[in-house]
């Protein structure tokens, strides 16, 4: 029992000892607000993702599928450079990151956000959803949201701990510590493992607030969704849509919101720079 006492004590101690609160964004009109527990630093993780990034970018252009269409690669980075000034609502750091979007050539129906700003629209999003504009918008809305949220950060964060607490538990009981680096675990957190509903309500959310204060209408975030749904029940769920799961309590939380940015959005089309 005594035993067991100082192992929790042990475990407690040494994830108390690198955990800080934080509140990565301020709340925006769509209101997000919960704080998030993290062991590493944001400095750490944006500087794995910026080399994991490069690395992928140069494996797709050794592959010959990075950037093939330049029609597609023009109203992609169109589309980001009217989001990302919209940022600063939510967190004014962001205008400073280094922001980066390619496209890429295959079939998977994929799109992502790694921390700090770096992004990737697949073709196969775009051709088989046969999104418009606002729906590329939503998508794109929605990584971002993500990135600002640190959700990345806070995943690993999670397994960190978890990692912690089974390294400290070997080390009193003889048995060895788990590892990966903090790169492959960026890379794994952003494009394979799914997130949780808790942080997906919240790019949903953040997600239509930026579409709409950059001039696109924040309910085609329903619309993709639906076209997401409806690919979804043809056959296997698409990449993107696995860890995005969709649902009706989803997009009428979607609906309800996008409703509510919709004075957003009337503004942004009013103003004179609209779709600049």
């Amino acid at each position: 029992m005594m035993r067991i006492s100082l192992i929790a004590l042990a475990i407690s101690a040494a994830l108390a000892s690198g955990c800080q609160t934080v509140e990565t964004t301020q709340q925006g009109a769509v209101g997000v607000d919960r704080k998030q527990h993290m062991l590493v630093s944001e400095q750490e993780v944006e500087a794995s993702a910026q080399k994991e990034y490069a690395q992928m970018m140069a494996d797709a252009q050794k592959k010959g599928v990075l950037d093939k269409d330049a029609a597609q690669v023009q109203r992609v980075k169109a589309i980001t450079s009217r989001l990302i000034p919209q940022t600063a609502v939510f967190r004014p750091d962001a205008q400073k990151w280094p922001w980066e979007v390619h496209v890429l050539s295959t079939s998977e129906v994929n799109a992502w956000c790694m921390p700090g700003g770096k992004m990737a629209m697949y073709t196969g999003l775009i051709e088989k959803l046969q999104a418009t504009d606002d729906e590329l918008a939503a998508v794109m809305g929605h990584e971002i949201s993500h990135a600002l949220r640190e959700h990345s950060r806070e995943a690993i964060s999670r397994q960190m701990a978890t990692q912690t607490a089974v390294g400290v538990a070997g080390a009193l009981f003889g048995v060895g510590q788990l590892g990966q680096s903090l790169g492959n675990m960026v890379a794994d957190v952003t494009l394979n493992l799914p997130n949780s509903r808790t942080n997906e309500t919240e790019a949903d959310r953040i997600g239509v607030e930026l579409a709409a204060r950059a001039g696109y209408n924040p309910q085609a975030a329903v619309s993709l969704w639906q076209k997401m749904a409806k690919l979804n029940s043809s056959g296997a769920p698409p990449k993107w849509l696995s860890t995005h799961p969709s649902d009706e309590d989803r997009i009428k939380d979607v609906q309800q919101y996008a409703q509510k940015v919709m004075p957003l959005y009337t503004a942004a089309k009013a103003s004179p720079s609209a779709g600049k």
